[in-house]
Parts: C-alpha cells; sequence; structure tokens
C-alpha cells in the first residue's frame, strides 16, 4: 500500500460500510478476536473462572500439541476447514458459540489457542531446520583483502 494512501486513510477514519464489508469478508476472523478480547476481559476480571485456568489450560494445550503434533493438526484441520467451508448464517452461529464459550468458560477457548500455539511451533521448527539444511555453505573467507602464503 503507498505510504500517502495509509496516512490518509489513518487521517480520514474509516467508514461503517467499510468496517462492514471487512466483517462480511472475514466473519470467522472478526468473531476469533471478539471471542479471544472478551474471553481474556472474562478471565482477567474472574467472571466465571479466574485466569489461573486459562493459564493452566493454554499451558496444557500448547504442551499436548508439542509432544503429539500429528494427531492434533489432523484435528485442527477438520475443525477450522469445516469452520470456513460453511454459510454465512452457520458461520455466524459458530461465532456466537465462541464468543459464549469465551465468556463463560474461557480456560476451553484458551486451550485451542494453545493446540494452535504447539502446532506452529512445530510448523516454524521444521521450516527453520529445512532453510537451514537448504542454505548454501558459508564460504571460507578471509577478511582484509591480504595475500596468503
Amino acid at each position: 500500500m503507498d505510504k500517502n494512501k495509509f496516512t490518509d486513510k489513518l487521517k480520514g477514519g474509516v467508514s461503517v460500510h467499510e468496517m462492514e464489508e471487512f466483517a462480511r469478508k472475514h466473519t470467522t476472523e472478526v468473531f476469533s478476536v471478539l471471542a479471544l478480547i472478551i474471553g481474556a476481559i472474562s478471565s482477567t476480571f474472574d467472571f466465571f473462572t479466574g485466569p489461573g485456568w486459562t493459564i493452566i489450560f493454554t499451558a496444557l494445550g500448547c504442551i499436548v500439541a508439542i509432544f503429539f503434533p500429528a494427531p492434533i493438526e489432523k484435528g485442527l484441520k477438520q475443525l477450522y476447514s469445516f469452520t470456513f467451508k460453511q454459510e454465512k448464517t452457520t458461520e455466524i452461529i459458530i461465532g456466537g458459540v465462541k464468543i459464549v464459550i469465551a465468556i463463560f468458560v474461557p480456560f476451553i477457548y484458551f486451550g485451542l489457542l494453545g493446540l494452535l500455539a504447539g502446532t506452529s511451533f512445530h510448523y516454524y521448527i521444521r521450516h527453520a531446520q529445512i532453510m537451514s539444511d537448504n542454505s548454501p555453505p558459508r564460504s571460507q573467507r578471509r577478511g582484509g583483502g591480504e595475500e596468503q602464503d
């Protein structure tokens, strides 16, 4: 995006129509972000459960996904492929369920986020290993441009 266009957008603000279009295009993501924010507030201020359970379930989800990456990744792919291939009304219902879960039992939602974190940990570790294996070997250069015997 052009820098001037971006600064003009910041100065001018975003219209309601633009926000509606964005929400229609990215319904699942908007509901996920709202559920995350609501779950964090619900957990922080002890509405139904405290932050302790949330931290424990996030850590447990991450640990389980690190130790068992293949089955967790397969299950998460099935879950999210189901979520993204729905009609708009079904996406809204699933998003509403996410928000209700985030309000009443936020540790379940954060446990799911822990599973996502653990699988992404494995993904990026594998990606880094592949990149380091495919990188060309460093040449042995000597500094200074001096002549060697």
